[in-house]
């Protein structure tokens, strides 16, 4: 079993290392305030950006942060952002909008290849959106991957992300994915984990898988080797992982979840421990579930539209419109399907004295 970076190969599967069969109760900390990164949702009315409920959504997160005292960071433009469907005067009036009603507040941003080839890497398809976001500092980036980047080798991908480095000026993250969110992503193996971990530029990395639990293997590995490397979760169907092990979550859910989130990271630690806990995370579980779940084609991608199903029933935004360009779109009765899920996140919410989360009156 491979327990040393200089017996990594390229090729090497997590099974074969010590860190890939590693116990999340071995890593339990409940000391740690780490921050939650909320990949914000932006809003749709009548096809065109609703900015009203895009501002009013980004109060009230910033409301339960802190209430609850958490640390609240916003992610701008990611998945949940439709950053593949924004035009590049989208993408920046997200960022300027942000800022007017924020001035001094930092924020992460996604940013991926714009026009690139879906065949051939080109670190410089990466440029546009990193000048806009830039510009705009304080800030960090997540690098978001693309599908020629995806599709190269461990040794080739290593060196375009090097490459990609060379346009980078703030702190960056490193983001891997499933096929469950984009069908031709694949998740990094330990030796190109550990690679980019070592680079100055990358700060951190978010991993989003639901089927298996890449999470625990990067943190596993980052706390046993004493990494400079802060991993993220961006698992929607374990988000209690991160909060019992004391990591960062970068997570879509943590917009339609915010108030329980919050409370659960609060109520988890040490000072503030509250045995209701675990209830509570098994409630907002159980609505993630439902908000992530896989359609037909194995993909959860549709979350975005069952999000803004739940925003618009707690009253944070007027309508349940999606990016008119985006595919995503759940079908049937999203917003009774939604109401139902909500049933018992609600009644924790309400037996646990947890504001911000109830239907409008």
């Amino acid at each position: 079993m491979i327990n040393q970076v200089d017996q990594l190969r390229p090729d090497t599967s997590w099974s074969e290392t010590v860190w890939g069969h590693s116990r999340e109760e071995s890593h339990l900390d409940d000391i740690a305030k780490p921050r939650l990164c909320v990949a914000a949702l932006l809003p749709f009315k009548e096809g065109q950006p609703d900015w009203g409920s895009f501002e009013n959504m980004l109060r009230w997160m910033t409301a339960c942060g802190e209430h609850f005292g958490v640390d609240i960071i916003f992610v701008l433009n990611a998945d949940t952002g439709y950053v593949f469907q924004l035009s590049s005067h989208l993408y920046e009036e997200v960022i300027t909008r942000f800022k007017t009603l924020y001035p001094a507040r930092s924020f992460i941003c996604g940013v991926t290849a714009v026009g690139g080839s879906a065949t051939n890497f080109e670190a410089s398809a990466y440029q546009p959106h990193l000048e806009i976001a830039q510009a705009h500092q304080p800030c960090e980036v997540m690098i978001m991957t693309s599908q020629a980047l995806n599709s190269l080798g461990p040794e080739d991908r290593r060196d375009a992300y090097f490459n990609l480095a060379e346009y980078v000026a703030v702190p960056a993250l490193v983001h891997a994915l499933e096929p469950a969110f984009v069908p031709w992503a694949t998740p990094f193996e330990p030796w190109l984990l550990h690679q980019l971990a070592g680079h100055e530029k990358f700060v951190g990395g978010k991993i989003s898988t639901l089927d298996e639990p890449h999470f625990l293997y990067w943190a596993s590995m980052c706390r046993d080797l004493g990494l400079d490397f802060v991993p993220y979760s961006g698992d929607d169907f374990g988000i209690a992982s991160a909060i019992r092990m004391g990591l960062p979550l970068l997570i879509g859910a943590g917009v339609s979840a915010c108030p329980l989130i919050c409370a659960a990271k609060k109520y988890w630690r040490k000072d503030d421990f509250d045995a209701r806990v675990y209830k509570l995370f098994e409630a907002f579980q159980s609505l993630e579930d439902s908000v992530f779940r896989l359609d037909e084609n194995g993909s959860a991608a549709g979350y975005k539209h069952s999000t803004a199903e739940i925003l618009r029933m707690l009253g944070l935004i007027e309508c349940a419109e999606i990016h008119p360009d985006c595919p995503d779109r759940r079908t049937g009765d999203e917003a009774s399907r939604m109401r139902e899920a909500l049933i018992r996140p609600l009644r924790m919410a309400e037996r646990m004295n947890i504001p911000f989360y109830s239907f409008p009156s």
